[in-house]
């Protein structure tokens, strides 16, 4: 669902087969590694997509009936656990084609017992999102939640709003026969089958000074940017502006979604690093010798202030706008806030064309479909900072496609290909 607030580029995408598929190889990946084995969680049960509701602020329904969840909705989590999915997290969603049609399925003993594990066959760790969320806690104390959710067949117990109440209430429903003792022990051993399979039961601790040489290293590093390299996507090239054929003559515009966020910083540094290196050595549009001419603006500017960011930007034969929008807990919506579609409406209106560039949700060219050129990375992460600015400056050839479709603009796996220009690459120094 485009309108979908909270899981937008959370999802491998919209198609059941190709996510089934993203499914089954990220869990192989996590397990191959026998010594160092990842324990994987596919979510949310039994699907989360078709909703315009953020369940961090109400309980969503999903109206699908029984044969369309079976052919969509069910197909990846079929998928995740031929593959050996250590969890499944729960959704805060209403099934009405399988409860009752205020239940959430985070309570539902037909969804995660009757369909999860008698139907599907998991046997693996049922895990409930978060219960302090809005989905729940507006229909359900901390207590009652928790007790609901092990009836249901739930193992863990997430972010209950009352840790102490739920802990209390868990105990008086064992000590009142409303819960059996079997019922907690058959989750506490598989709590604790999964930490011995990740070897917990031998080396308690972590090194926590030694997680960024794991995380962080040069080859992880490495990867992430050829992901994000091979992840851009061109949907619409009007004019063939991209890659940009005169970026020393482009105005950049970045929008991260908050005035403090660092969004945007990697990609200044790198339009930076490319005019440092020698755009030709002329003057850029709008700024001094060797400079890109970029401003920053971003929703906490009125109308006014942006007008004059955007004003000091001249002689530009066309314009670069890098927007970010993610999902975000409570916020309702995925897009850009504020006075930002103002300030990409009044770029548009200078008659130039305009290459946008989606960092994060690809919908954003819903709401602006006049744009000349869009791209996108369906990521805010600083690899694709890097990939988007790659791309424009024709650095790397584009063959993404999109995983989802827009509606009324373009189709699920479309995307332009296109091949680098540039026989140089600018990395983490100038070259």
């Amino acid at each position: 669902n485009p309108d979908n607030p909270i899981i937008n580029i959370r999802s491998f995408g919209e198609n059941p087969q190709d996510v089934a598929a993203q499914v089954k190889a990220f869990i192989e990946g996590a397990h191959a590694d026998k010594k160092n084995l990842v324990l994987t969680t596919a979510k949310h049960f039994p699907g989360h997509g078709d909703t315009a509701t953020d369940t961090h602020l109400n309980l969503a329904t999903i109206p699908a009936d029984r044969d369309r969840l079976e052919h969509l909705e069910l197909v990846p989590f079929r998928a995740a656990i031929e593959a050996g999915v250590d969890s499944i997290m729960t959704a805060h969603v209403a099934v009405p084609a399988l409860a009752p049609p205020d239940l959430p399925a985070t309570l539902s003993s037909a969804i995660l017992t009757d369909l999860l594990r008698k139907q599907l066959g998991f046997n693996g760790l049922i895990a409930t999102d978060a219960l302090e969320m809005g989905g729940i806690a507006k229909g359900y104390s901390a207590g009652e939640a928790s007790v609901r959710a092990l009836e249901a067949g739930a193992d863990t117990l997430l972010m209950p709003a009352d840790p102490d109440q739920a802990i209390s209430s868990v105990l008086a429903a064992v000590a009142s026969g409303r819960l059996t003792r079997q019922r907690i022990e058959t989750s506490v051993v598989k709590l604790l089958a999964a930490k011995e399979r990740v070897g917990l039961d031998r080396k308690r601790f972590v090194n926590v000074e030694a997680i960024g040489d794991v995380i962080d290293s040069p080859e992880a590093n490495e990867m992430a940017q050829e992901i994000a390299d091979h992840a851009v996507t061109l949907v619409r090239n009007g004019a063939n502006i991209i890659p940009l054929a005169a970026p020393e003559r482009t105005c950049y515009v970045v929008m991260p979604e908050t005035r403090y966020s660092s969004q945007g910083q990697v990609f200044t540094q790198e339009v930076h690093k490319r005019f440092e290196v020698g755009m030709s050595g002329s003057r850029a549009a709008g700024g001094a010798k060797g400079d890109p001419a970029l401003v920053t603006v971003d929703p906490s500017m009125p109308r006014q202030q942006l007008e004059e960011h955007i004003g000091r930007l001249s002689g530009c034969e066309s314009y670069v706008v890098a927007a970010f929008a993610s999902a975000n807990a409570n916020r309702g919506s995925v897009g850009l806030a504020g006075e930002l579609p103002y300030a990409i409406e009044t770029i548009g209106a200078k008659g130039k064309p305009v290459a946008l560039v989606a960092l994060g949700s690809p919908y954003l060219l819903r709401n602006f479909p006049k744009v000349t050129a869009y791209l996108a990375t369906f990521s805010t992460v600083p690899p694709s900072e890097i990939a988007a600015v790659r791309a424009l400056f024709g650095e790397i050839d584009i063959r993404g496609r999109l995983p989802v479709s827009i509606p009324g603009l373009a189709s699920y796996r479309d995307g332009i290909q296109v091949h680098a220009t540039r026989t140089v690459r600018i990395t983490g120094s100038a070259q």
